[in-house]
């Protein structure tokens, strides 16, 4: 009796494990499948849709300037949910940017294109993406700080990880949703009809994310302060005025790896398809063979932090990442679909170097009373100089100078401001959070 107790004790440990890594990575997997489903369709079609009335790679710049409203938005919601979260609780606020991020996905599947509606159209698509950024702002930090709070303290990078499993795992639901529809219907359809259907499959994704949410309860470290009534009353002040010097190094170590992600991601469907004039589903397909990668890489190497530190696996990757920003392009050039897809993959290993140790690094920064708002600041203010504009930035300077180099210069640039963060931070992976 007493080890078929101890197997039953194991078993629902287990099982609550998985549990709390999927409510964790279900908020970003929302994210990232939106975010991919965007940058594909911005890459591949929205230029038509939407700016119909400008050049190809113009019509891809303004696409991917609607896109950077996103991000522009994102640290109202990071002000807004980041006092939220430190002062009503984790899982309250989580519940809550979930079902603002479906509902404003979902709509953009319904939006009228410019052949309907005119400037009307992608005014309409501007205005949800402005309140989707504002819902995005408040989800990472949460997302992480549940599986911070909530797991094994010895594991943080690890737990903090599955946060960071969700991009990847959206990117490659994105990515397989709309290859599958690009298979199974026609290029006209696909145009008429076929681009809405991703939006509107979100809502499924919702709909999971508030099953699994809603049994997870409050994380252990905030119900204590909220018991102890030492939350903070204003966290964002208290971020800014005390906190200023850890906002910086936690923002900064993000730029690197968001760049990076923009390059191998976002622009590969763009130069694949429209500058070295190969097929969408070699784009797609490079993409996804990288992204199954990155999935598979992060937890790896968020465990792997916590053995060796943030720190040293951190500058690893950003080291590895400065090398490839310029080998990428040597094997997109030959034009050949192995060593395409082989770029990327790699590439996306690479990032995952970076990216495994990031959201505890980031949590870790802050005390308990202000982790909420600090995280979700760092991360998105940090976005907009990284993710936000590097789409724009990097079609911007290969449309201008017609070369790669350009394009390598401004990522490696990206890369060493993130180590000059990591270098000035101090090491959290064996202290304990700090309350």
């Amino acid at each position: 009796m007493n080890s078929l107790a101890q197997a039953s004790t194991i078993e629902r440990k287990r099982a609550g494990r998985g549990r709390l890594a999927s409510a964790s990575m279900i908020g970003t997997s929302l994210e990232w499948y939106d975010f991919t489903v965007y940058n594909t369709l911005a890459a591949l079609v929205f230029n038509h849709l939407f700016f119909p009335s400008v050049d190809p790679l113009a019509g891809t710049l303004l696409a991917f300037s609607t896109y950077a409203v996103g991000y522009v938005s994102r640290p109202l919601g990071g002000f807004i949910f980041g006092n939220l979260g430190d002062r009503m609780g984790r899982r309250a606020v989580l519940m809550l940017t979930l079902v603002l991020m479906g509902i404003t996905t979902a709509l953009m599947g319904v939006l009228p294109t410019y052949a309907t509606a005119g400037i009307l159209s992608p005014m309409l698509l501007v205005a949800l993406r402005f309140v989707q950024g504002i819902a995005l702002g408040g989800e990472w930090a949460g997302a992480v700080l549940l599986a911070v709070e909530h797991g094994d303290q010895k594991k943080r990078g690890l737990n903090a990880s599955w946060a960071q499993v969700g991009p990847s795992f959206g990117t490659l639901l994105g990515t397989a949703f709309i290859a599958i529809i690009t298979i199974s219907v026609s290029s006209d359809a696909f145009l008429s009809w076929g681009w809405r259907v991703p939006f509107l499959a979100s809502l499924l994704l919702v709909g999971f994310g508030i099953w699994v949410r809603s049994s997870v309860g409050e994380t252990p470290q905030f119900e204590k302060l909220n018991e102890a009534h030492a939350t903070a009353e204003v966290p964002v002040l208290e971020v800014f005025s005390q906190h200023w010097r850890r906002l910086i190094v936690a923002g900064g170590a993000r730029i690197g790896s968001d760049v990076l992600y923009a390059l191998l991601v976002v622009f590969t469907l763009t130069y694949v398809t429209t500058v070295l004039d190969l097929s969408r589903s070699l784009a797609l397909t490079a993409v996804l063979a990288g992204t199954a990668c990155n999935a598979i890489a992060v937890p790896f190497f968020g465990a792997l932090s916590d053995r060796f530190g943030r720190r040293p696996v951190y500058l690893g990757g950003v080291i590895a990442a400065i090398v490839w920003a310029f080998g990428f392009f040597m094997l997109m050039n030959t034009s050949q679909p192995a060593l395409i897809v082989l770029a990327v993959m790699i590439g996306l290993v690479i990032h995952a170097v970076m990216y495994g140790p990031q959201a505890a690094f980031v949590t870790e920064q802050f005390p308990t009373r202000v982790r909420y708002a600090g995280s979700s600041l760092a991360y998105t203010l940090a976005g907009i100089l990284g993710g936000g504009f590097a789409p724009l930035i990097i079609v911007a300077l290969f449309r201008s100078s017609h070369s790669t180099a350009a394009v390598s210069l401004y990522v490696s640039g990206a890369l060493i401001v993130t180590g000059i963060a990591l270098i000035a931070a101090r090491e959290t992976a064996h202290r304990p959070l700090q309350d």
